[in-house]
C-alpha cells in the first residue's frame, strides 16, 4: 500500500484487474437534487472534514459501511437506467468520495464505457498535486463528466473553525478545474453565524468569478434535520441555538453571489 497525507491508495499492481472495492454508506436510486436528472446517487463512507453543520456524521469514520465491487455497483445502478433519461446518471457523494479515488477511478471507467453521465460531488479536502494522488485524480477527471464542488467558507481561518481544516489545496483544486475546463457546479451552505457574512460572500463570489467552468453556482440555506444523527452518536452539536436563514436572507444571498449569472448543465 501506498501512503501520501494521510490517505491510503492501492496500486494498479496489487488490486490487478480485479474490480476494485469500496465502502459504501447509503444509496438513493431517484437523486433528483444531486447533479443534471435522475441520479443514481452513492454515499461514500469516510470524510476527514468535521464540519459544524455536517447532516450525515454516521459518514465521518472510513471503518464501517457495505462492501461493494464497482462491477456490482454498476450493475445494481444500471437497473434503473430508464428512468434516467438524457440528463441523469450516476453521482458519487459521501463522506467524501476521493478518498476511495482507486474505486471510483474504477468505477466511473466502467460507467463511461456503458455511455452513463458521472458525476462526482466532493469538498475537495484530500486533494495534492503531490503523487500519487494527483496522477490519479488526472486519471479519475478524464472518467468524470461533472463536479459538485463544496467550498464551505473562503475565509482560511474561519473555514478551519468551522470543518476542521484548512481551505488552501481546496481552492488550489477549484483552480486546476478551471484551468483544465471541468464542468463543475459550486455549492456553498449558508450558515449563519458562520459562513453567512457579506464580507465573506464577497469574497467567495469574486473568487467564483475569476473560475471559467462553473456553470451553476447554489446556495444551500443550513438546515437542522440532522441533529438527531449527532445525538444518537452522542457527539455535541456545534450550532445549537442556531436557526436557518430566512427566505428574505437566502434570496438577498443569491443576488450578491449572482447566482442567476450561472447557466446550470446540460439544460440548455
Amino acid at each position: 500500500m501506498e501512503e501520501n497525507t494521510g490517505i491510503v491508495l492501492e496500486t494498479d499492481a496489487e488490486k490487478g484487474k480485479k474490480s476494485a472495492e469500496g465502502f459504501i454508506h447509503s444509496i438513493e436510486s431517484f437523486g433528483s437534487v444531486d447533479g443534471p436528472g435522475v441520479r443514481f446517487v452513492i454515499f461514500m463512507q469516510g470524510c476527514r472534514l468535521r464540519c459544524q453543520f455536517c447532516h450525515n456524521p454516521d459518514t465521518w469514520h472510513r471503518h464501517g459501511g457495505e462492501p461493494y465491487t464497482a462491477e456490482l455497483l454498476l450493475d445494481r445502478a444500471l437497473k434503473y437506467r430508464s428512468y434516467w433519461g438524457k440528463k441523469g446518471g450516476i453521482t458519487v457523494s459521501g463522506g467524501e468520495p476521493l478518498l476511495q479515488i482507486d474505486f471510483l477511478i474504477d468505477l466511473f471507467t466502467r460507467a463511461k464505457a456503458e455511455g452513463v453521465h458521472t458525476c462526482l460531488d466532493t469538498a475537495g479536502q484530500p486533494f495534492t498535486r503531490q503523487e500519487p494522488f494527483f496522477s490519479k485524480f488526472k486519471r479519475l477527471m478524464k472518467v468524470t463528466d461533472l463536479l459538485l464542488l463544496d467550498i464551505k467558507h473562503m475565509d482560511a481561518g474561519q473555514h478551519k473553525i468551522l470543518t476542521g481544516a484548512d481551505n488552501a489545496n481546496i481552492l488550489d483544486m477549484a483552480r486546476y478545474l478551471s484551468d483544465t475546463g471541468k464542468p463543475v457546479w459550486i455549492r456553498h451552505v449558508l450558515v449563519p453565524e458562520r459562513s453567512d457574512y457579506d464580507e465573506y460572500l464577497i469574497r467567495l463570489d469574486e473568487f467564483v468569478k475569476s473560475l471559467h467552468n462553473v456553470k451553476r453556482f447554489e446556495v444551500l440555506p443550513y438546515h437542522t434535520l440532522g441533529i438527531f444523527k449527532w445525538e444518537e452518536l452522542r457527539i455535541p452539536y456545534p450550532l445549537v441555538g442556531i436557526d436557518p436563514p430566512a427566505k428574505e436572507r437566502v434570496a438577498y444571498v443569491n443576488e450578491l453571489l449572482h447566482t442567476a449569472d450561472y447557466k446550470g448543465y446540460l439544460e440548455e
